[in-house]
């Protein structure tokens, strides 16, 4: 997955002409792009929104397949398996390809060698939020009041090994807490804990959090990326309130098997940066809270293995294990 500007070219110079000749065809039939998760959520959301234009751009329909499972690896694992001609692609996100491999060592596929980057889609910060019953009303005084009483509050995730759940795993590392971790089976269940104080805090998605903002039924302290959120301005990132460094999204990358030959690898992402940066799915997206990258694949493998590293070490500090 390393893959340099000079690969791509030698790597078409160097494919055979059959497939020099399937790709100046590509695509002439239908594309089917897997999504390892369930219909509904915000990769689901994020990949039709993309797909359907990218279906009007390159004039072939673009069928969404959901294949959820064991945190996306039964997805990804469904690609990894799959002819790399471009037609069967990947829309995953950083849990299962920079977290799940940490707390799956089995998985069917090796990560580094399964697949092709087609590029960077978007990504996805969050808000830090409390029950309003809770004293904090800023950042600086939740830290205080997690130091002063180790042990005492809980905070929600969509379940172990999700971005909810490593995000706060990654804030107690830095900022020198303990909280008590109640995981839940999705964000929608999580977020229900956080609305009716069954918990005392979590991470919650842009956009899943802001009703219940405007309503006063939680409270946000911090936005997990390195620059606020242009849906909730008002409220000061991690960062910037407390917390240096502190850094964290839920990501989303366009990916295929090993192997796609060149020339095909470059028609999907510019078409994927064409459809990315389109009026229409920039805006659809920026409605969910999501901000396009249409990373290249020559930006992925800094991108992959920084991410990868980072969550691997909190993995391991932290002593996270997947439930058995």
């Amino acid at each position: 997955m390393r893959i340099s500007r000079r690969g791509l070219l030698g790597a078409l110079a160097a494919t055979p002409a059959w497939a020099q000749d399937d790709a100046a065809s590509f695509p002439n039939r239908t594309v089917t792009v897997v999504n390892p998760w369930p219909a509904g959520g915000s990769s689901d959301s994020v990949t039709r929104i993309l797909v359907q234009r990218m279906a009007t751009d390159m004039g072939q329909p673009f069928v969404v397949e959901n294949r959820p499972g064991a945190t996306g690896t039964l997805g990804h694992a469904a690609v990894a398996r799959a002819r790399p001609d471009g037609y069967t692609l990947l829309l995953g996100t950083n849990s299962t390809f920079a977290i799940a491999p940490h707390l799956y060592p089995s998985l069917p596929y090796d990560y580094d060698k399964a697949f092709t980057p087609i590029g960077l889609v978007g990504t996805n910060p969050q808000i830090f939020c409390v029950h309003p019953s809770q004293a904090p009303r800023s950042f600086a005084a939740f830290l205080a009041l997690a130091r002063a009483e180790p042990d005492k509050l809980s905070f929600q995730s969509s379940g172990i090994g999700g971005t909810s759940h490593l995000a706060t795993e990654l804030l107690m590392s830095m900022a020198g807490i303990r909280m008590l971790h109640v995981p839940y089976r999705g964000g929608g269940p999580a977020a229900q804990a956080l609305l009716t104080g069954e918990v005392n805090c979590g991470f919650v998605d842009v956009i899943t959090a802001l009703p219940f903002l405007r309503d006063g039924q939680m409270v946000p302290l911090g936005v997990s990326s390195t620059t606020r959120a242009p849906l909730v301005p008002q409220v000061p990132c991690i960062a910037e309130a407390g917390l240096p460094g502190f850094q964290s999204s839920t990501d989303f990358a366009m990916l295929a098997p090993a192997g796609v030959p060149a020339g095909i690898v470059g028609k999907l992402h510019a078409g994927m940066v064409k459809a990315a940066r389109s009026a229409e799915v920039t805006d659809k997206l920026a409605a969910a809270g999501i901000e396009v990258v249409a990373g290249s694949p020559t930006d992925w493998p800094a991108y992959s293995t920084r991410e990868f590293s980072k969550w691997g070490e909190i993995i391991r500090s932290r002593g996270i294990r997947a439930p058995g």
